[in-house]
């Protein structure tokens, strides 16, 4: 179903972009994928947050990014979230299998409760355990909505271990071309993939979750990001599931295109 209100454990369930300038960013937004935005409340004065709507539901979100993170150099990015029903649990065994955690849990009130880590690699993932009576309807597998997450990576192997015994997700090999794509299962559905950061096009790009939204033209949506400011990172390119392509916002942050049609570049 294109709209969700609840999603089970070890799903991903959220993805928000954290910007340097929120209104910049959900303007140029806007102009690529027709979102709207609403600035929700912030309790005890915290950062600007908004969530970005699409098609009758809500797409994801975007948050200001603080003076001090941009003072250390943060780039933006968008943030994958995977659900659970005890935040701190996750929390807990993050650290016990080698993790690092960033944000330790915290209740976002009147929505539930979130954590930040980084995976033994240093790519970056939140948990995301609901409270709300009534939760958000958000929308995916839709032209501009979220259709894909992706753990681009080092070291599969060590990926697929930490993330099996964090959230019990399970894996099967697409063989592709040059390399076994691992498409990982949780609760007998795909839930993302991970790729191997093989080769010199990756030398300098560290591991990281990247997430991809669906659209009906990937040429055509690729060349609107980079002649209003964005950067085509990589061009769109044809595989055996579609196309896609992967953009940088002109803040930085990095997202992926996807157009599931199979149809050719």
């Amino acid at each position: 179903m294109p709209i969700r209100t609840d999603y089970a454990p070890g799903e991903f369930c959220w993805i928000d972009l954290n910007a340097h300038d929120l209104k910049a960013a959900a303007a140029w937004y806007a102009g690529l994928f027709g979102w709207t935005h609403s600035i929700m409340d912030t309790p005890g004065g915290g950062p600007p947050y908004a969530f970005f709507h699409h098609a009758g539901g809500v797409v994801g979100g975007v948050g200001q990014m603080s003076d001090e993170m941009k003072a250390h150099g943060v780039p933006p990015m968008w943030n994958s979230y995977v659900s659970t029903e005890d935040c701190h649990a996750v929390e807990a065994k993050v650290r016990e299998l080698g993790g690092t955690v960033t944000v330790p849990t915290m209740d976002v009130p009147n929505h539930g409760r979130l954590a930040f880590f980084m995976d033994p690699e240093g790519a970056s993932f939140a948990a995301w355990q609901a409270t709300a009576a009534e939760p958000v309807p958000t929308v995916i597998h839709q032209a501009g909505a979220l259709c894909w997450n992706e753990l681009m990576c080092k070291d599969t192997a060590k990926a697929k271990a930490f993330y099996a015994d964090l959230f019990g997700w399970e894996y099967k090999a697409m063989p592709m071309q040059d390399f076994d794509y691992t498409m990982i299962r949780n609760a007998d559905s795909d839930a993302g993939g991970l790729m191997p950061m093989n080769g010199p096009q990756f030398e300098g790009v560290p591991p990281h979750w990247l997430v991809y939204f669906a659209v009906d033209d990937v040429a055509a949506s690729s060349a609107k990001a980079e002649s209003t400011g964005g950067r085509v990172v990589v061009p769109p390119t044809k595989v055996d599931a579609g196309i896609f392509s992967v953009i940088g916002d002109p803040q930085g942050g990095v997202f992926g295109l996807f157009d599931l049609s199979g149809k050719d570049c």
